[in-house]
């Protein structure tokens, strides 16, 4: 710590002033911060400043790092203000969890400081911690949201240091390490809840570009999951435990079809943990015969989700009324396999029930009275029986959930024209009725109730709410990003700060605070950090980082985190 001279022109005059600074390191190299300014002093002033911050001088303890006694001065009540509020309370909070699972010394190690002028690790922690405040583009980051939060401030960077071709670069040196990443999460947080990661979760789901892309082989037009086909994207499947924790994703060509995946996902995941014991769940959109094929030589366990027209085949079981209930509104039945290494799970849920029966009343009476205008129309003019076909194949593909009910032909008549007859299939009918909120899963674990296997395929549900996370609270979609290397960077920053959420989330429920870490994550991110000026009488103005005092809300649930919110930030003039 030393005293430096400055000056300022006021009036057309050269002043001068002393201003007490203190050099200290950051990840960016050494830095100054002035950490008072002492206006005009004379020699014996400036000297007995300069003789009390040496390091040998005990005094510098007590002036300006003692947190513990009572510093004195006069201020001008008159003059105190307040400058730079910035969220303080959610980056804090996203470092105490990046510094849980060991990020910190991780990205030291994959991402050792070289002749960057910010090292390469800092600038990963700051992508996930800016997604993390607020899920936006690295544009926005550099822009606006890490002047507008205390990053700065945690980290030590300067927000002049921080721009968007720093942030780009960041982004292709930490793609490389993936892999290292996933092994690293995967372990930390097995350690950390106790996890045992037996049964594995897959799903697919897809994100879509702005723009053509041209440049990224892997945007394909292709099933859009977020209802925009006209743009192309990329598919990302990820793979979850039971608690919704990830333990890895891949990327795939936009135009991959769901089923096509899971050789390779599978293969995967077993380079990267070896080939457990474990149980891969998986929705009907992955079942073919080779992939069931696949899972049973390799000795895999797997509950699976089966085409709705598989059910057919247990027609005498759906009538049978020796059904198990799980909970009110829920029955399972166990159905051995032909051969006698797989078991069928018929599910029939009351609640799916009702909703399909309204959805298939819902179309009949439509197609029922589009066809009846439909005739009505042929039998007052002449039309074209081409031109009625096409119509009503449109008619029943926009309903095509009763469109079986319906019998339909399209003659010529005497004049030339279409002539439209209709009936009803009633045995149809009777098989929608039977077949209505059932549906039929199949596992070659033989050893499980009906309601653990139920329970088990249920969990589903995780992976799908991950994709809900990345693309909602982390802004996955859409991808401004058009070279594939870029576009792969983004989705795994975005994979970092969703384990960031979901440890959150188990760090909130064992607390006792519930399942619901958006709120807690809202109401302690309300925390700012404010300088708070004070204008003495010798003149100088004395200015001081604090952190605003928590509500007694934000104090409890600090209190039941075990969390500690520190009072004031030293690493002030950056």
């Amino acid at each position: 710590m030393y005293v430096r001279r400055c000056y300022r022109t006021k009036n057309g005059k050269r002043h001068a002033y002393w201003a007490l600074v203190e050099s200290y390191r950051t990840a960016g190299g050494p830095r100054q911060r002035v950490v008072a300014y002492l206006g005009e002093l004379d020699e014996g002033g400036r000297i007995g400043v300069q003789q009390a911050v040496q390091p040998t001088s005990t005094a510098q303890a007590h002036l300006f790092r003692q947190a513990d006694s009572a510093e004195w001065v006069e201020v001008d009540i008159r003059g105190v203000r307040v400058e730079r509020s910035r969220q303080f309370g959610g980056c804090w909070l996203g470092l105490e969890l990046v510094r849980q699972l060991g990020l910190s010394q991780l990205f030291d190690e994959l991402l050792p400081p070289g002749r960057e002028g910010i090292s390469w690790s800092v600038m990963a922690q700051i992508l996930m911690l800016g997604r993390m405040v607020e899920a936006s583009s690295e544009l926005r980051l550099a822009e606006h949201t890490y002047e507008a939060s205390a990053l700065a401030e945690l980290l030590g960077v300067p927000a002049e240091k921080v721009n968007d071709d720093r942030l780009y670069r960041s982004l292709d040196h930490l793609l490389p390490h993936k892999t290292a990443l996933e092994k690293h999460l995967q372990q930390r947080l097995g350690e950390l809840f106790q996890l045992d990661y037996d049964l594995l979760l897959y799903d697919v789901t897809s994100t879509y570009f702005e723009g053509e892309a041209a440049a990224n082989p892997q945007a394909q037009r292709g099933y859009s999951r977020d209802h925009r086909p006209d743009c192309k994207q990329v598919n990302i499947a990820m793979v979850v435990s039971r608690s919704g924790l990830p333990l890895g994703y891949e990327v795939f060509a936009g135009n991959r079809s769901d089923v096509t995946t899971v050789e390779e996902i599978v293969a995967a995941m077993e380079n990267k943990y070896g080939q457990a014991n474990r149980i891969w769940v998986m929705d009907r959109g992955m079942v073919s015969a080779e992939n069931v094929e696949f899972l049973q030589k390799g000795g895999r366990r797997y509950i699976l989700g089966t085409p709705r027209s598989m059910l057919r085949k247990f027609e005498q079981q759906l009538l049978d009324e020796t059904w198990k209930e799980v909970h009110a509104g829920l029955e399972v039945k166990l159905c051995p396999g032909p051969e006698g290494q797989e078991v069928f799970i018929l599910c029939r849920s009351t609640e799916r029930r009702l909703k399909e029966r309204a959805m298939h009343d819902r179309f009949e009476q439509r197609i029922e009275q589009k066809l009846a205008h439909m005739a009505a129309s042929c039998r007052q003019r002449k039309q074209d029986p081409l031109l009625v076909a096409q119509r009503l194949g449109k008619l029943l593909g926009r309903n095509s959930r009763a469109a079986g009910l319906f019998r339909v032909h399209i003659q010529t008549d005497a004049r030339g024209g279409a002539h439209l007859e209709w009936s009803k299939r009633e045995e149809w009918r009777d098989w929608a009725r039977l077949s209505e909120g059932c549906y039929l899963l199949r596992s070659n674990v033989t050893d499980w109730s009906g309601e653990e296997l139920w329970r088990a395929y249920m969990q589903l549900t995780e992976a799908e709410a991950a994709f809900r996370i990345h693309k909602s609270d982390l802004s996955l979609r859409p991808v401004w990003h058009h070279l594939e290397r870029r576009v792969q960077a983004h989705i795994l920053v975005c994979f970092l700060t969703y384990v960031l959420w979901k440890t959150f989330g188990h760090w909130c429920h064992d607390a006792g605070l519930g399942d619901e870490p958006r709120k807690i994550f809202a109401e302690l991110g309300q925390i700012a950090l404010v300088d708070v000026v004070l204008p003495t009488r010798t003149g100088i103005s004395i200015r001081k980082r604090c952190v605003t005092r928590p509500t007694e809300h934000q104090a409890i649930l600090l209190q039941r985190l075990g969390l500690e919110l520190p009072t004031s930030i030293e690493c002030a003039g950056l």
